[in-house]
């Protein structure tokens, strides 16, 4: 029975997605095509802002049954227990349903905008949802952020490739995805679009705003629609900006500049090291998990998002964060509340590093949130108990949050009006403008890439931060190989060198020996005078002529190739395949290359 009932609902299914796909199909047929681009927009927006809003509930009412649970107990029991069953399921969904792997991070966006022409695979419309419910909704301490922007970029691309739109269509519909995303889960359009542009399309001009714009829109007003306001991370507070305060808030940007920096390195650490722990999946899982259950024993704010307590601490009663802690006698010790979110702030990077080394899925965007929200917290604090003078303390806590996301993300304008739309206003735009921007170059100075694509700057892989680079890496450097130039043995004569100068248009010839070692080179520029000269040419042994040949791999990357020809200023470069001669590459024909793809993949 439960089988027939299944099988019922799979083709109800596909019956209902049919059925809606030929509806599109009917309006491409009736709108022109820019009219069915923004019409595709409002779908990849609304898809989007679903998406939001079924994770958020799930997290949300997990939270309230821990946070039940645990008013009963007195202790966060459940705090503790339930992250370890989110990730050994998120651990055994993925083993079992998803081929035993997941991508984690947004740089996966990144990756497929840079070199995968925008593709991306229809398994990512729908695992990032299932995985990131499991880990993040059961209190794994890290965000759904990440998620919902590589299911929004994957429902922009997929539907892209679904409707035989073009390329450029494509990556821009996978940018609506992301800005749909981010807006919804936000409650904040504008930062949705900048967020699109600032991270995932580096490279769009002011035409590309508006489908942009549009899927932001869409995503803000379908999750208005469905998501009550408290589960969004949003103030109501009105926050106001004192000048007498300025100094201050250049305190701040400086500590949160250097605070990015800790955070980034002690994630990477703690997830390189967990990850690298053991191959045996479960028990890596149990073991990471375990060790965070600690943590979030210790400090139950790690629990999730994490959203909830970075209300608490901008409200009015910020000792309410010790509530069913081990802290709680103690709540109204402004020592003990701000050693409590000073140690919380630290300690988050280790629990969001357990939690994605261990085999959770999520992202660093709350975490980032998380901390630098504590941060401003204690810094304020600090200043206030110590007698310096009376400050905002709410203020702080959530300027620091701008100063977390830009030096982390690289992102400033991101951070800066994702803070002053869940304020609910600008009154805190000054204040934000300095943090973001200090932090951001304090950051940006110690760490080259930003936090989301650090992995893969350490393996060479390219970054939409870089245009150059993201060019670079569409074009295959093995297709430019040529083998069609006469090469010699080391057992040649330098009179087979004069030949092959003189009957052909060679300028260079690789030397090899009877197993194609590549021992050198033959330049026609530096050997001129003697190949020309017969005296000199009967008396000059070949090795004489020889060069230390200017070689690289046959799987180096293009990238690296051309900084190899403009650092030599070399017209041509000899390719080896296990230091055995296989052709060499020409720079005219990566460089025309590299026109042709600039041209190509202009975004709009």
């Amino acid at each position: 029975m439960k089988i027939q009932i299944k099988h019922f609902f799979l083709r109800y299914l596909k019956k209902t997605f049919r059925y809606a796909e030929g509806i599109v199909f009917f309006f491409k047929t009736i709108l022109n095509d820019r009219q069915f681009f923004y019409l595709s927009c409002v779908l990849v927006g609304t898809s989007s802002a679903i998406a939001v809003s079924v994770l958020k509930y799930f997290a949300h009412s997990v939270l309230k049954l821990a946070t039940y649970i645990d008013n009963i107990s007195h202790l966060p029991y459940t705090n503790s227990l339930l992250p370890i069953l989110g990730i050994l399921l998120t651990v055994f969904v993925v083993r079992k349903f998803l081929d035993g792997s997941i991508e984690k991070g947004t740089y996966q966006i990144m990756i497929a905008v840079a070199k995968n022409s925008g593709i991306m695979n229809k398994k990512q419309m729908y695992s990032q949802i299932v995985t990131s419910s499991l880990t993040v909704g059961m209190g794994g301490s890290l965000g759904l952020e990440s998620p919902i922007a590589i299911t929004g970029a994957a429902f922009g691309s997929n539907y892209a490739q679904n409707y035989k739109l073009g390329y450029k269509d494509r990556v821009l519909l996978l940018g609506c995805g992301v800005a749909a995303g981010i807006s919804a889960a936000f409650n904040a359009p504008i930062a949705g679009v900048l967020f699109a542009v600032e991270i995932v399309l580096t490279d769009v001009t002011a035409s590309a705003f508006i489908p942009i714009m549009i899927s932001s829109a869409t995503g803000t007003i379908v999750t208005d629609l469905i998501i009550k306001e408290d589960i969004l991370l949003s103030f109501k507070k009105q926050l106001t900006f004192d000048t007498g305060n300025t100094f201050l808030y250049v305190i701040l940007g400086i500590i949160a500049g250097f605070f990015c920096v800790y955070h980034a390195r002690m994630f990477r650490y703690i997830e390189g090291y967990i990850s690298k722990y053991t191959n045996h999946i479960y028990k890596k899982a149990l073991i990471g998990a375990s060790l965070l259950a600690i943590l979030m024993f210790l400090f139950p704010t790690l629990f999730g998002e994490g959203y909830a307590s970075i209300k608490i601490l901008a409200g009015e009663n910020p000792k309410d964060i010790l509530n069913n802690t081990l802290l709680s006698e103690f709540s109204n010790n402004e020592w003990i509340l701000l050693l409590f979110v000073a140690g919380a702030a630290f300690v988050k990077s280790i629990a969001a590093g357990l939690t994605i080394g261990s085999g959770g899925n999520g992202g660093s965007f709350a975490p980032s949130l998380f901390a630098g929200s504590y941060l401003g917290f204690s810094i304020a604090k600090f200043l206030t108990l110590i007698g310096i003078k009376e400050i905002p303390i709410h203020n702080f806590t959530v300027v620091g949050m701008a100063g977390l996301i830009s030096g982390l993300f690289h992102a400033p304008l991101t951070a800066i009006f994702l803070i002053a739309e869940i304020t609910g206003g600008y009154g805190l735009m000054v204040p934000l403008l300095i943090v973001s921007s200090i932090s951001f170059a304090i950051s940006k100075k110690m760490e080259k890439y930003s936090m989301d694509i650090k992995s893969i700057a350490n393996t060479g892989m390219v970054f939409t931060s870089d245009k150059d680079s993201n060019i670079l890496s569409t074009i295959n450097a093995k297709s430019f190989i040529k083998n069609n130039i006469e090469i010699l043995y080391n057992s040649n004569q330098t009179q087979d060198v004069v030949a092959i100068f003189t009957q052909t248009k060679q300028e260079f010839i690789p030397i090899i020996d009877d197993t194609y070692f590549l021992i050198g080179v033959v330049n026609l520029n530096n050997v001129r005078p003697i190949v020309f000269n017969s005296f000199q040419t009967k008396y000059t042994p070949l090795k004489d002529l020889l060069e230390t040949p200017l070689s690289v791999s046959i799987n180096s990357n293009t990238r690296d190739i051309l900084a190899i020809l403009d650092k030599t200023q070399s017209d041509y470069i000899l390719v080896t395949n296990q230091e055995k001669y296989a052709g060499y590459i020409l720079k005219t024909d990566i460089l025309e290359a590299y026109r042709s793809n600039l041209k190509s993949l202009a975004i709009y």
